[in-house]
């Protein structure tokens, strides 16, 4: 009986002390909403700290984005000049094949190219554009608006020819160069451009293709020649791509029809967009996106044209060498 009060005492000891110092924390002025981020357990109240956090991060940002812009007004020209904001382009390391506007090197290798002959306003492109040999309603739709984009260009249906009869023909037919789109699970994945009669050909990765309907406040395009401008192609390969795209479009543009092509370079992700020219005024000029609009990620260049077997391959990627490094790009 001894051990079994003793055993009574000790549990009341322990009830007392339990109570004392739930009494305690009580009494502390500390309480559970007043914790930090990090002892927080419910998840719901974590999310909600962190959202203020940043709200009120975003505010302190504005307001010292303010203040200099207003200390850089009352400066005038004895402002400093704004801190260059570091991004994985700024941060790229420099590259060995880097182009300069005024190398003569590039200058003359371009000279003897092989798209020279459209630079020099000699030959006028001329496109055929093709699908796959069992295309879908989803691809013949990309293809129809890239028939329109493209002068000079006409669809012929694929069925059965292989490619490098295809190229044949092409060559025969006087066409300067062939696009392939080819597809996966009836939507368009890759896109081939093989320049005639001598190459090179070009494989890219299509992503995020958006048509004319999709797109909201489209305008309608005219049959007016778009002048072409090609953006951020600074190394060797790049500036071959760009020349590559260039040579698809006519030499020379109809700017009354206020149609612009562009191709824009970003981390070796080329986009591609189609807008007109609206002056509003004498001062200010907008923008109307016409349509299409799709992506491109240059996979290989091959020598000559197309072919699989016997073809010598100028650059491929490869994703275990290339991926290293976030800052080096390619084109």
């Amino acid at each position: 009986f001894q051990h079994y009060f003793k055993q009574i005492n000790l549990s009341s000891e322990i009830m007392s002390e339990a109570a004392s110092s739930s009494t305690a924390t009580m009494a502390n002025p500390v309480s559970y909403h007043k914790l930090p981020i990090q002892e927080r357990k419910c998840k719901v109240v974590k999310r909600q700290m962190f959202t203020k956090m940043k709200k009120a991060k975003n505010t302190e940002k504005k307001k010292r984005k303010k203040a200099a812009a207003e200390m850089r007004e009352a400066m005038g020209d004895e402002a400093p000049p704004k801190p260059v904001p570091h991004t994985i382009e700024s941060l790229r390391p420099a590259d060995i094949t880097t182009v300069d506007a005024d190398d003569e090197e590039v200058a003359k290798d371009t000279q003897l190219d092989d798209f020279a002959a459209y630079f020099n306003c000699e030959t006028p492109p001329k496109v055929l554009v093709t699908t796959n040999k069992k295309s879908s309603l989803g691809t013949r739709k990309f293809v129809d608006e890239l028939v329109n984009v493209i002068p000079n260009s006409e669809y012929s249906k694929r069925g059965k020819v292989d490619m490098k009869c295809l190229v044949k023909q092409s060559v025969d037919a006087g066409f300067t160069d062939i696009i392939v789109v080819n597809e996966d699970m009836k939507k368009p994945n890759s896109i081939i451009v093989c320049h005639l009669p001598e190459g090179p050909t070009a494989t890219f990765r299509l992503t995020s293709v958006v048509l004319k309907k999709q797109l909201k406040r489209h305008g309608n395009a005219t049959t007016h020649r778009p002048e072409v401008i090609l953006n951020n192609f600074s190394t060797r390969l790049g500036h071959s791509i760009g020349r590559m795209m260039g040579s698809l479009f006519h030499y020379d543009p109809q700017f009354r029809g206020r149609n612009c092509v562009t191709f824009h370079n970003q981390r070796d992700f080329i986009f591609f967009r189609r807008h007109r020219y609206v002056f509003k005024n004498n001062v200010k000029v907008g923008l109307q996106e016409l349509g299409p609009r799709f992506t491109l990620k240059l996979r290989r260049v091959q020598k000559g044209t197309f072919d699989t077997t016997t073809g010598e391959y100028e650059w491929y990627y490869n994703h275990k060498q290339m991926d290293v490094n976030r800052r080096t790009f390619f084109l």
